[in-house]
Order: C-alpha cells, then sequence, then structure tokens
C-alpha cells in the first residue's frame, strides 16, 4: 500500500476518537464516577474485593471508607502472590505481565501489575490519543510517510513462573500491535538491547538511513543519542540529516531544562514538540494543543483519580479528595486506581491543575523529591524553572543538577547545596550562584520567606560537577538509558555525597 494512503486511512481512524474525547470533556465527574464503580464491579469475586465487601459498594463515599489508600509497600504482599502465580487476587483478569519499575534511583525495585484491559485501553489508547491529537491540529502532517524514532527503557523481558516482567516499554514493545511497529525505528531486537552503549550504535545504524518524521522518548537520553549521530556526521543539526522531521513526543521529565538545547540542534521554526505524562501504573495525561505546557487529563483509560493536596500530605490532617473538588494552581500528590487492580494506589508523582474546564495539568514532582526541611517547599518545577531562566539571561546551558540541604549546625543557618553539571557554563559561577537563587525566590514564595534578610536560610552553595559526572554515576549503579535519573530534589544528602565523592 503506498505510504500516502496509509496517512490518510491512519488520519482519518485516529480523528475518529476526537468525539470520544468531547464526551469526557463535557461530563468529566461522571465518566469518572461511572468508572469506579465498573472497576469495583468486575473485582467484586476478587480477593480484595471480598475483603471490602465490593458487592456492596454503590458510590464513592462507600468506595473511600471501605478502601485505604495504599503504598507499593502496603500493596506488595498481593502483588507476590500474583507474580508467583495465583489469580484473581485484586483483578479480574490474568495478570501475566508486570512493569519492573524502581520509580526512584533506590535498588528495590518495583514489579507493577499490566493486565491485558491496560495494555489495550491505557496505553495503546494512549499512545493513539497522542497521535489523534496532534493530527487533529496539524492536518498537514505527513508524519505517517516516515517512521517515529523511538527510544525506550534498557531491558528485555525476564520470566518468572507463570508471569513475565521488564521495562514498562519492553512489554509494550513485545505485544504492540504490528501497525505500530511497522512505523517505528529501530527494530524491536535493537530497541530491546540492554547494554547502553552497544543499544546507541545500533541504534545510529539502523535509522541513520531511515526517513524519520518524528521522535519518542524521554529528553535527556534522546539528547545523548541526538549529539552522539551529529558527533559521528558531518551534519550541523540533526534537520540536516532527516528533513521531514515534524514533531518530537516527549515525557518522563521537565522539558524546560533542555528546551534551548534541542532548539539548537532542531533549527526548525515549525518543529512541534508534545508532551505526555504515563508511568508504569498506566497512561495519564497528554498535551492536546501545539505550543502549549499544559497536559490534558485522560478520563477514559480505566483510572480513576484521587489528589492529596500536599499541604496536608502525610500529616494527621491529611485529606483525599475526587476530581470534582481540585483547585486551580494547589500542589496535589495523585491516587489512582486502575484497570490492572491497583486500588487507591500512592503513584508519588505530584501535579497542579491549570484549567479545570477542561481538566488541565502540569507535573510538579515527586513526593519524595522535594526540599522541605526548612518550610521552604521546594518542587521540582520550581528548581527546573529557575535554571532555565537563568540559563536564559546568563547565556549558559546545565546538564544535570541535584539538590540537597545543608542541615543547620550550632548558630549555623541552613541552605541548599547544589551539583550542576554545564554543558557551556557561565562566565562567572559566582553571579550564576547569586541570580540562580534570586531568581528561586521570584518562583516560589516560600523559599522566598526563609531567604528574607538570610533568617533561616542562607544563599545556595554551587558546586560545579566534572564532565560526565551524573552519566559515571548511573552507569556505576547500572542505571543507563530508560528513565533513569539522580532525583532533582531530596531531603537527605546521600545523592550528593556520592557525587562528591566520585
Amino acid at each position: 500500500m503506498p505510504f500516502p494512503i496509509i496517512n490518510s486511512i491512519a488520519s482519518w481512524v485516529l480523528k475518529q476518537r476526537i468525539h470520544q474525547i468531547e464526551l469526557f470533556l463535557k461530563y468529566p465527574n461522571e465518566v469518572q464516577d461511572e468508572l469506579l464503580l465498573n472497576l469495583v464491579r468486575l473485582s467484586e469475586d476478587t480477593i480484595i474485593g471480598k475483603q471490602y465487601d465490593f458487592e456492596s459498594i454503590r458510590n464513592y463515599k462507600t468506595f473511600t471508607e471501605r478502601v485505604p489508600v495504599a503504598t507499593y509497600e502496603e500493596l506488595e504482599p498481593l502483588i507476590e502472590r500474583t507474580r508467583k502465580g495465583e489469580q484473581n487476587v485484586f483483578w479480574h483478569e490474568p495478570i501475566k505481565w508486570f512493569a519492573k519499575s524502581s520509580g526512584t534511583t533506590n535498588a528495590k525495585s518495583k514489579f507493577i501489575p499490566v493486565s491485558e484491559s491496560a495494555l489495550e485501553d491505557c496505553h495503546y489508547k494512549g499512545s493513539k490519543d497522542l497521535l489523534c491529537m496532534y493530527l487533529n491540529n496539524n492536518e498537514n502532517s505527513e508524519m505517517f510517510l516516515g517512521k517515529s524514532l523511538r527510544l525506550g527503557g534498557s531491558s528485555q523481558i525476564y520470566e518468572n513462573n507463570n508471569s513475565s516482567f521488564g521495562d514498562l516499554s519492553a512489554i509494550l514493545i513485545e505485544n504492540m500491535p504490528m501497525w505500530a511497529e511497522f512505523s517505528s525505528t529501530p527494530s524491536n531486537k535493537v530497541s530491546l538491547m540492554s547494554e547502553w552503549e552497544s543499544k546507541l550504535t545500533a541504534i545510529i545504524n539502523e535509522t541513520k538511513t531511515e526517513n524519520v518524521t518524528s521522535f519518542a522518548g524521554v529528553p535527556s537520553w534522546m539528547l545523548v543519542l541526538l549529539n552522539r549521530i551529529l558527533s559521528e556526521s558531518n551534519n550541523s543539526n540533526v534537520m540536516e540529516l532527516w528533513p521531514n522531521l515534524e514533531v518530537y513526543f516527549h515525557g518522563g521529565v521537565n522539558f524546560e531544562p533542555y528546551r534551548e538545547q534541542y532548539q539548537k540542534i532542531l533549527p526548525n521554526t515549525n518543529f512541534k514538540y508534545y508532551e505526555i505524562y504515563n508511568a508504569s501504573e498506566g497512561f495519564f495525561a497528554i498535551q492536546d494543543l501545539n505550543y502549549s505546557n499544559d497536559l490534558l487529563l485522560m478520563l477514559d483509560y480505566g483510572i480513576f483519580y484521587e489528589f492529596i493536596p500536599m499541604d496536608t500530605f502525610s500529616t494527621p490532617n491529611q485529606k483525599v479528595i475526587p476530581l470534582s473538588e481540585v483547585e486551580l494552581f494547589k500542589n496535589y500528590a495523585i491516587v489512582i486506581t486502575t484497570n490492572s487492580g491497583l486500588w487507591r494506589y500512592l503513584i508519588g508523582d505530584t501535579v497542579r491543575f491549570t484549567s479545570l474546564n477542561p481538566f488541565r495539568i502540569r507535573v510538579t514532582g515527586r513526593t519524595k523529591h522535594h526540599i522541605n526541611v526548612f518550610g521552604e517547599e521546594l518542587m521540582v518545577e520550581n528548581t527546573d524553572q529557575a535554571i532555565a531562566k537563568t540559563c536564559s539571561q546568563l547565556h549558559c546551558e546545565v546538564k544535570d543538577y541535584t539538590v540537597a540541604p545543608i542541615f543547620m549546625k550550632n548558630k549555623e543557618k541552613g541552605s541548599h547545596e547544589w551539583m550542576v553539571e554545564f554543558k557551556k557554563p557561565p562566565e562567572d559561577f559566582a553571579l550564576f550562584e547569586k541570580v540562580l537563587d534570586e531568581t528561586l525566590q521570584t518562583v516560589n514564595s516560600d523559599y522566598e520567606a526563609k531567604r528574607y534578610n538570610s533568617m533561616t536560610l542562607n544563599q545556595l552553595k554551587l558546586n560545579v560537577a566534572r564532565e560526565n559526572l551524573f552519566y559515571d554515576w548511573l552507569a556505576a549503579n547500572d542505571k543507563l538509558g530508560g528513565q533513569h535519573k539522580i532525583p532533582r530534589l531530596s531531603n537527605q544528602r546521600d545523592y550528593l555525597e556520592q557525587l562528591k565523592n566520585m
């Protein structure tokens, strides 16, 4: 079949989904309530369904009274039973796949259940909707005339009793429909390679002669790949190698610290960037407009959403609210109930709503990856924004960073200590330190209050990292590729001290 016909058919099929999306845009709370009760009905005869008497649950209020909010550690015993072959434990369908995820850089792995329903009605549905929205906003797109360069996790599928596990990207590649494989590069064999350096070489060799029209992957690792391609070719920018490139679908980390670096190697002003928010637990939100920083929360993927205001999180006054009660611009921890049998699961991410009609969000960080040692409530969104603004002002580029507190000692006040690796260093590091501190105060009023006259916090301290320090740390901890990264923010000094000692 000629490529132009494929492009037309794909565009027509994907655009039909717009009408279904309009339904949850118009009736978001009704769609969510119906979804929750459907999940409960399907799971009445499971072990967890009988434990909480799902059969008699008829509304959200009863559901919240019966089922507690749970962390992975609290759900792990049930998950382990299923990994050993027992079924009908927390979901009515057989669970054969588990997405292995550390969630953080901790050594302990999580095994997130992935049902057939989640694969089809959440993960793959999200991928199709992403294309649907992009094509709906860009009717002259010729994306399907070429291939999408995908950069997934560096892992293989492993068998364990009657189940299989691996990175989510590996599971998706293993189960992906033929149309998706046909339109992607590199091959599945290369995509599933484990050793990062060999994988980079193989990806370059396979893709450099393809007509690549789009990218998909985590910004930090995609940038490593693209810079490697440029260093090994005679091209000054990526558009010279792939002139038909039109869009980059990205997620996993905040894009702002990388935006300027991408614009230098992708100088086409018409090039689009589309963000997604997905994880091992599900596909949650999609950028639905060109040139937007907001993500549309997808409400019909078999995921029921609840939220915990961060000002009460992990306190005796912790409050859990449904989507209908969220407010604009407040930070919330996300709680999800899914079509893989995760019941009121605390995923560990934080978001804030930028719109309530429709419900649009921005990811602000992790519940564990913030600094609140001195009441400053510093989120990753704040530090990413401050880094981007400081680099723009001082004409420099940051490759990676992490921040930890300097605890109060004797009469000395506290502060924040930064480890920053520059791609293009500033002319004056002391000035960078000062401007970054001042910029943080403009984006976070709590930090500003603690810094006022240095009453609680002294000015931040900057450590300039040697070249490839973060890469070497990840390599030493077997965490190259995929979505692995050192946490940007931590309330402890563990990561910072490890970096300082390398």
